[in-house]
């Protein structure tokens, strides 16, 4: 009777499952190979299992289903031979796959490979060559992780996609270039029509404060369908608004590259925006949020308002009341207040007031916003800066022009003492060479750390040109919020509530503490100190 055969086909990727005459381990030539290997021997092939796309390497044996099946059918006594193309289509892991061989043999099923033979286990050489067979294999994995890892990041490093599906707002062309195997790469570009869609998901969650929920239901309900044309879910638009390539960073592992300005989608200071607002608005962070968790609502105020008595957040209201007139008739009227949470739910002791009615705060708060926009649209680029700031930058320039200075001169006097040694070198010269030798290690120290101090400015001075730039942005931007504020809805409004003000606190009779976010009271502090040395 003819021996009963079990195969396993195994490949680590799905491009391997197609017959490739490159690729001598796909499943089709695994398949044939051990169809042909057991006609030859006289076996019976009574089952087949293939896996695709399974890592032998990084998937454990217990999490291989296919694995586990034929476990449970070798137990069962269904087969007396199990069948691989090589044994390294069992696992690859030096740490279990021996161990998962000698399982099968110790069940009384003969394990064999059509390139490699039988493994057996009757001596303790056998036990040792099993295990460095799989020692090797493990290695091998590895270094080729290490391989394709370098690989990918250094496609990475030089602004090229490293390859699979576009993320939405790109697609694929032909690049013109070709790789190691003849093959014309494709290279990442900008999809404008899909790129608008991604536009206006940034600008709904930087001006409006929409979250992924919220998002996702907004474009469906608009019509808007992702690129399979199906609706969207919270998942893919919160892979959106996460994905550094929308702001020219491209991503491998934990290298990161760029910016490539042509890939922005998101300018990058918007796409960290959103991050920033996105952080702050997490559950995470609900201790220390001052942006506003929900947008919808009537009030201006919402996550940044305190109670001035016992610290606790204030939270909104809405309850009934009926107003009476002389003839008779009752109009019912909503109120909407400000409550001390710390108050109402008796978490703590507060003595101040219990309520602030809502359109009386959000009608002082509006009116420092405007204050505050004011102020800012008479600035100069000076006030913008600020005096000490500006003052800094003044003082880092002279030291990098000294330095300059200084550094020349060392030159000159180096290339002059270098003259001077030929001559000693040639007799012709009165200075000793030894002396000369010596104050040219001098000059060649102040040289160097001249040099260095050069380095070093014209870094300090780049991060400081980086940072008025971009505080000038920032100041734009705010100009813009002020331009949109009156005309703009609740939602925006509350946003740029957020932007501006970090916390305001109020305590009885509406008195109100008004903390702003660090860069408005940089502007508005070198906007004082501007018009104080102007007055």
């Amino acid at each position: 009777m003819a021996e009963r055969v079990y195969c396993l086909y195994r490949v680590s990727t799905t491009r391997q499952v197609d017959h490739d005459e490159k690729n001598q381990a796909d499943i089709p030539m695994q398949r044939k190979a051990c169809h042909e290997f057991a006609d030859k021997m006289g076996w019976k092939i009574v089952g087949e299992e293939q896996e695709t796309g399974v890592s032998g390497y990084k998937v454990s044996a217990e999490n291989r289903d296919k694995i586990q099946l034929i476990k449970q059918k070798a137990q069962e006594g269904k087969f007396d031979i199990l069948l691989v193309f090589m044994f390294d289509r069992l696992g690859r892991r030096a740490d279990e796959t021996p161990f998962v061989v000698e399982w099968f043999v110790k069940k009384g099923i003969h394990v064999w490979s059509v390139n490699e033979g039988e493994q057996r286990f009757e001596s303790h050489t056998d036990r040792l060559t099993n295990y460095i067979r799989f020692w090797q294999a493990d290695g091998e994995s590895q270094k080729t992780s290490i391989r394709t890892r370098t690989a990918l990041s250094q496609m990475v490093q030089e602004g090229r996609f490293r390859g699979g599906y576009a993320p939405y707002g790109y697609r694929l062309e032909k690049s013109g270039i070709l790789n190691k195997r003849k093959h014309e790469v494709n290279k990442l570009v900008i999809d404008e029509d899909e790129a608008k869609i991604v536009r206006m998901m940034y600008d709904l969650c930087i001006s409006s404060g929409y979250g992924r929920w919220r998002m996702a239901n907004f474009l469906n309900d608009h019509g808007i369908k992702n690129r399979k044309g199906q609706n969207w879910h919270d998942a893919s638009v919160g892979k959106v608004l996460h994905n550094p390539l929308y702001k020219g960073i491209l991503k491998s592992g934990e290298t990161y590259a760029g910016p490539f300005e042509e890939l922005q989608i998101i300018q990058p200071e918007m796409f960290d925006l959103a991050q920033k607002l996105m952080l702050e608005r997490s559950m995470e962070s609900k201790d220390k949020r001052t942006m506003p968790l929900n947008t919808t609502g009537q009030s201006l105020l919402s996550g940044n308002i305190f109670c001035g008595h016992c610290g606790g957040r204030l939270v909104l209201t809405t309850n009934g009341t009926v107003t009476h007139y002389a003839d008779g008739t009752s109009v019912p009227r909503k109120r909407i207040r400000y409550v001390c949470y710390n108050k109402t739910r008796r978490r703590q002791e507060c003595n101040g007031q219990t309520g602030y009615t809502m359109h009386i705060l959000d009608g002082m708060v509006a009116d420092i916003l405007h204050q505050t926009f004011d102020k800012m649209k008479g600035a100069s680029q000076e006030m913008i800066v600020g005096s000490a700031f500006q003052k800094k930058m003044a003082l880092i320039r002279a030291d990098l022009h000294r330095a300059k200075s200084e550094n020349a001169k060392a030159n000159k006097e180096y290339d002059s003492l270098k003259a001077e040694l030929l001559k000693a070198v040639q007799g012709k010269s009165e200075m000793p060479r030894e002396i000369l030798s010596e104050v040219m290690q001098e000059v060649r120290q102040r040289i160097l750390d001249t040099s260095e101090r050069i380095i070093a400015l014209t870094m300090e001075l780049e991060e400081g040109n980086a940072r008025v730039e971009e505080m000038q942005k920032e100041f734009e931007r705010i100009i813009s919020w002020s331009e949109i504020f009156d005309e703009s809805d609740v939602a925006t409004k509350k946003m740029i509530c957020g932007y501006i003000i970090k916390k305001v606190t109020v305590s009885r009779d509406y008195q109100l503490k008004v903390e702003f976010n660090i860069t408005v009271e940089q502007f508005l502090n070198g906007i004082d100190q501007s018009m104080e040395k102007c007055g």
